[in-house]
């Protein structure tokens, strides 16, 4: 390594613990393997030192193994729900900046983790810098209003599929919630979510 690339090596470092503060870990649990390994790379670049997790099970025993100062989680994970690793995070440390990462449907589980004391949520697919950006907002912080936001379809896709959820993705009983026909519900499911 050259002088060169070791004074801008340190002064990335000294820039990262400014942004970031001392303690640099970070725990991300998501069961998508490639965005997973994307992500770590990302944090790593911007001066964490990243741990990562496939599954529910895997996040819990490093949470409590080793509690990390940050986390970034997927709340729909293949073997459960990333709040049980929230729940965790949080029965080790309180100081975690937890940002919960979630797809389509899955607004109000993401209110529900910001309860529990997730610093913001994210809609997936999320790219780096907004990760980082939630990751490193002080306590108190406003977010900035998106550009786009959601349009009115949109909101009612995401009504619809929160409903969905809550009914445990039983069509007819979602239906009759939304007093909406059975075969109109369906096609609506059918579709991809409007932008």
């Amino acid at each position: 390594m050259t002088d060169k690339e070791s004074v801008a090596l340190q002064a990335g470092a000294k820039d990262a613990e400014a942004h970031i503060g001392p303690d640099t870990t970070l725990l991300i649990v998501d069961d998508d393997g490639p965005f997973l390994r994307r992500l770590a790379r990302a944090m790593e670049t911007r001066g964490f030192v990243v741990e990562t997790a496939e599954s529910v099970a895997e996040g819990v025993a490093k949470s409590k193994a080793t509690p990390p100062k940050y986390a970034v989680v997927d709340l729909r994970l293949g073997d459960g729900n990333g709040l049980d690793v929230i729940e965790a995070i949080r029965q080790r440390r309180d100081d975690t900046h937890i940002v919960v990462l979630t797809g389509y449907g899955n607004i109000a589980t993401a209110v529900t983790a910001v309860k529990l004391g997730a610093l913001d949520y994210l809609a997936k697919p999320a790219d780096a810098d907004d990760v980082y950006a939630a990751l490193t907002q002080r306590p108190g912080e406003k977010a900035e209003v998106p550009e786009n936001p959601m349009s009115a379809d949109r909101v009612r896709w995401e009504h619809i599929q929160r409903v969905y959820e809550m009914c445990e993705r039983n069509v007819s009983e979602t239906a009759r919630r939304l007093n909406m026909h059975r075969r109109t519900l369906q096609r609506i499911l059918a579709k991809r979510a409007p932008k």
